[in-house]
This record gives C-alpha cells, sequence and structure tokens, in this order.
C-alpha cells in the first residue's frame, strides 16, 4: 500500500507529544509497520511540524518516510 493510501490513524493535539501518543505510535508500528499521523492544528503552537515529526520518529524508534503538510509517515526499523 502505498502512504497515499493509508489514512492517518494517530493523532498529535494540543498536548503535543506525550507518553501515551508515542506508546501508541510503538504499538501501531508493531501491529502494521507503516502508520501515517496527522498534526492538529492545535498542535502547532510549541513546535513546526517538522519538529514534530523527527520528535516521534526518534522517541519511537521508527523512521520517517515523508512528511507533507500536517501528516507524516512512519515505519518500523
Amino acid at each position: 500500500m502505498k502512504s497515499a493510501e493509508l489514512k492517518p490513524t494517530v493523532f498529535i493535539g494540543k498536548n503535543g507529544i506525550t507518553e501515551p501518543v508515542i506508546s501508541e505510535v510503538k504499538q501501531q508500528l508493531n501491529a502494521r509497520k507503516v502508520i501515517k499521523v496527522k498534526v492538529l492544528r492545535s498542535a502547532k503552537g510549541e513546535m513546526d511540524r517538522k519538529g514534530i515529526a523527527e520528535g516521534v520518529a526518534d522517541s519511537s524508534g521508527a523512521n520517517l518516510v515523508e512528511l507533507r503538510g500536517n501528516t507524516f509517515v512512519l515505519s518500523k526499523i
């Protein structure tokens, strides 16, 4: 499946990158290998979208595959 066809399954809101978000990303990566994450408008105050994407990838031990608009794709290492 191409990354453009994926639906976002994790959403990052006003609380930003939290432990529950990282835990959910890890669980979904174990189950699916590739996931799409959407950054909601309310989350953009603390970091830019690239910083959020890189932070989630680093914290969850994943590869950042693609960053487009407010969504990004992660794959399991």
